[in-house]
């Protein structure tokens, strides 16, 4: 990697603005996820994380501001184009396919890499490059622990293991950008442990944006965190500076900050 890919963020925002129904969004967001990095997005309800997540993936259209992959702009950002930006993301909903086995959900998330389609290749009669993405589908259910189930569906599995299967699938893609939307909604303490230890393993070969409620996993994974209210950043560094920043504090705790200043350290029992 030369130096001008390590000082060049591989994705940022600039002063973005969005409005609905004339209620603004957001205001003037700017943030910059760097080379192999952890951004964790965080804020109160309705604070604009879903906006500005969905901007980051194509799905909302910002009114102003502008998007950079690697230094350079993207004119208008599509869903259909993450693919070729190597961008994956996951969904809250999950968005599995129920008809299909846990190694075909896993392997439509890889037809960037596919020649002549993931199901030719399931058929066994694609190109060869295809018949890899089997191999590379398997590896990463093996990655994340749940090799098991490749021919199970996924109604048949818990919801822990259904969120490893979307994640695969995000994976196989080979991104250097991967988007996560609550990731740990919905799983034990002790799985959203495995799952930072499994987040920051993915460091050595991608950057990470996330957008959470859980400020434990936020603050044992993030390299760097960025706080929205009512649409606009109002704080943003390293995990320890932002959860004792006063701006931070009074967004979530309102007026009782005064009385808590003592207690920055309880901070992390709030989910954000």
């Amino acid at each position: 990697m030369s130096e001008h890919e390590n000082t060049v963020p591989l994705f940022s925002m600039s002063d973005v603005s969005v409005t609905f129904g004339g209620i603004q969004a957001l205001s003037d967001v700017a943030l910059d996820v760097g080379s192999r990095q952890v951004l964790g997005l965080i804020g109160p309800n309705g604070a604009g994380k879903t906006t500005l997540f969905n901007v980051a993936c194509g799905f909302v259209r910002p009114d102003s501001g502008s998007l950079y992959l690697r230094g350079k702009r993207v004119e208008r950002l599509r869903p259909h184009q993450l693919a070729d930006h190597r961008i994956s993301r996951t969904l809250q909903g999950l968005g599995l396919f129920d008809r299909m086995t846990v190694l075909e959900n896993v392997m439509v998330g890889a037809d960037r890499h596919a020649q002549t389609g993931f199901l030719s290749a399931l058929a066994g009669v694609g190109h060869r490059d295809d018949a890899r993405l089997v191999s590379r589908s398997r590896a990463l259910l093996e990655e994340l622990g749940i090799e098991a189930y490749a021919d199970r569906l996924p109604t048949s599995l818990p919801y822990p293991i259904r969120k490893r299967v979307a994640l695969a699938r995000a994976l196989v893609a080979e991104p250097e950008l991967l988007l996560l939307d609550e990731p740990a909604s919905g799983l034990s303490q002790e799985e959203m442990a495995d799952l930072g230890t499994l987040i920051r393993g993915l460091t050595d070969r991608m950057s990470v944006m996330l957008v959470e409620h859980h400020m434990d996993l936020v603050m044992s994974v993030c390299d760097d965190v960025c706080v929205l209210d009512f649409g606009r950043v109002i704080a943003r560094g390293a995990p320890d500076d932002v959860r004792r920043d006063p701006a931070v504090l009074a967004a979530y705790l309102g007026d009782e900050v005064e009385h808590r200043a003592t207690e920055v350290g309880r901070c992390s029992r709030y989910a954000i």
